[in-house]
């Protein structure tokens, strides 16, 4: 069931350097309370602990969320001058977007797969848009675990056993379209008895979504209004059948130019997010950003960061191409810029 209603106040600020966020426009339920109910009446006494906590956080929490949309397009200028190499991706993401304005549709955007080098900025796309929206996300970086259930959950009946990242991220946000990102996905490792993919076959599917039941929850919840983004660098590692449902996009690193505006936009970035960046000045000079051109956008935020303590540390309240450690990943081999 869902209703529309304007609720502008509750709509978080938007970060500094990006557009307004997307406002809110309505609700959906997520799940239903009378199965909540009747499943935390029928548990025995035996029963996890945890999983009699979490029915009852549900009860409180009630089944209902926030839907975001857009009611007129959002000003991307700002992301497609920040992310010049994600320029096709963004390109998509306004058309669809488009679609939703002047109707009663909420956010929805086809499953991403963002494919490329390491360090070339695909994490930070992602999260770029999850400020956008303003809905909240999820991250789920596969390299680090190892467990085939943490995005499905695990059953109750095992020791330490908990909900999966998907339903956690939709129970405990206020958004019904939050942004779940799967970090490295070609990196999934398993533990030999799950397939840590095996809970997307169903999830990148909007007609299963709606229905998907976490393993230690065992009850069915509405995911299907979640915003999916992948990154990996080998497309090869990544099951057929995953690919398949999702838009596949080949990052390249940005040239000269691009490189140079990712560099001012981080610089700034961490400038205005300290106090003790009010003593730089507000942009960074043109052979600072040459300098920096050389670098990948995570390398470039490490140096960058790194290059503000050098300046204060020589007495000065100006980072110099001195101050910028020399890029080790760069010797090794250039990246393309």
């Amino acid at each position: 069931m869902s209703a529309t209603m304007t609720v502008p106040s509750t709509s978080p600020a938007a970060p500094a350097g990006l557009p307004a966020v997307l406002p809110i426009a309505g609700f959906k339920d997520l799940y239903s309370i009378g199965n909540v109910e009747r499943a935390l009446g029928e548990l025995p006494a035996t029963a996890n602990e945890g999983l009699r906590t979490l029915y009852e956080k549900m009860l409180k929490l009630g089944g209902q969320r926030f839907v975001v949309k857009p009611s007129a397009m959002p000003a991307l200028e700002v992301l497609f001058e920040e992310l010049p190499n994600f320029a096709e991706v963004l390109e998509d993401i306004r058309k669809q977007l488009a679609l939703c304005v002047d109707s009663a549709d909420a956010i929805e955007l086809p499953p991403m797969l963002l494919l490329g080098e390491p360090g070339i900025g695909k994490t930070h796309f992602a999260r770029r848009i999850a400020d956008l929206m303003g809905t909240g996300h999820g991250f789920v970086p596969m390299s680090s675990l190892t467990a085939g259930w943490v995005l499905s959950g695990a059953s109750s009946q095992w020791k330490n056993a908990k909900p999966g990242k998907v339903f956690d991220t939709l129970v405990n946000g206020d958004y019904a379209n939050p942004v779940i990102l799967v970090d490295e996905i070609d990196k999934a490792g398993g533990d030999g008895q799950y397939d840590p993919l095996g809970a997307l076959y169903e999830l990148l599917e909007g007609g299963t979504a709606t229905r998907f039941v976490d393993e230690f929850a065992e009850l069915p919840i509405d995911a299907s209004g979640a915003v999916w983004f992948a990154t990996a660098n080998d497309a090869a590692r990544i099951p057929e059948p995953i690919l398949n449902r999702m838009n596949v996009y080949e990052i390249s690193p940005p040239d000269q130019a691009g490189a140079m505006r990712i560099a001012q936009t981080i610089y700034c970035e961490i400038r205005n997010r300290h106090d003790w960046g009010r003593v730089f000045p507000e942009a960074p000079s043109q052979a600072l950003l040459e300098k920096l051109s050389c670098f990948g956008p995570r390398e470039m935020r490490r140096a960058i960061q790194a290059g503000f303590g050098n300046a204060k540390l020589a007495g000065r309240a100006e980072i110099s191409p001195e101050d910028i450690q020399e890029n080790r990943s760069a010797r090794r081999q250039r990246i393309g810029f």
